[in-house]
């Protein structure tokens, strides 16, 4: 299969070929993997990127010179994020995002109703606290909600319970969290809906989502579902060779 080329513009109008069909995949990581996922490192930006997505307030795995990014659409409800992060994320760390190939912009989506817009919140209000001083605390306190998974809107991640799952991890303020739950919850919740309004104009109808995209190439793809490995193998390469 070959891979189209839009232009900038075509991208911004949501033109970017699916390289992967949606659904579950199962790969079991060691646990070595797990750990190169937990040690990644994290940055902040303040740009629009060329696919026009604000990266202010989106937690960046990864080098701020790598030559590709993966934008990823999650929601924390969401068990095929879930299944990803356990079986895929681990092998992308080790394989691209340590050795500066590849940078993973995380977008937090409300996609499952009302906790998933707590969860959601709460997830910028975490990076925006720890974002310039310990940004690493973040991946401790994203995987801890992770690992709370429940049904969905059954209370787990409603906004009292992250709080008290907050407690117990390291370089994360529940106290901040609460605060800001309280005090910026109208203002962050404007910017996941806008984050929800992006992601559909380039067709992102559900979690987990992503697009691989080459910035200096201007092309993409994206793929569907809590995929394999082998998956992201093949559109990274097909991303970085066009």
């Amino acid at each position: 299969m070959s891979l189209d080329q839009p232009s900038r513009r075509a991208f911004l109008a949501g033109s970017v070929v699916t390289l992967g069909a949606g659904g579950a995949y199962y790969l079991t990581r060691s646990d070595e993997d797990t750990a190169h996922a937990q040690s990644a490192t994290f940055h902040s930006s303040d740009e629009t990127s060329p696919l026009d997505v604000d990266l202010a307030g989106k937690p960046i795995m990864g080098s701020p010179d790598a030559p590709l990014e993966i934008y990823y659409w999650t929601d924390f409800q969401c068990p095929f994020c879930d299944q990803f992060e356990r079986e895929t994320l681990p092998g992308l760390v080790s394989d691209y995002v340590e050795p500066g190939q590849v940078r993973i912009i995380f977008i937090p989506l409300a996609y499952f109703g009302a906790d998933s817009m707590t969860a959601a919140v709460a997830s910028k209000c975490v990076w925006d606290q720890v974002r310039e001083d310990e940004p690493t605390a973040y991946w401790n306190w994203h995987t801890a909600v992770f690992d709370e998974q429940g049904e969905k809107n059954a209370g787990w991640a409603a906004a009292d319970t992250l709080i008290e799952y907050t407690r117990s991890v390291s370089g994360v303020d529940a106290e901040a969290l609460e605060s800001c739950l309280e005090d910026r919850r109208s203002e962050l919740e404007a910017e996941v809906e806008t984050d929800g309004e992006r992601a559909q104009s380039l067709r992102v109808s559900g979690t987990p989502t992503f697009i691989v995209f080459n910035p200096a190439a201007e092309t993409a793809g994206r793929l569907v579902g809590a995929q394999p490995n082998e998956r992201f193998d093949d559109a990274i390469e097909r991303i970085e060779n066009v």
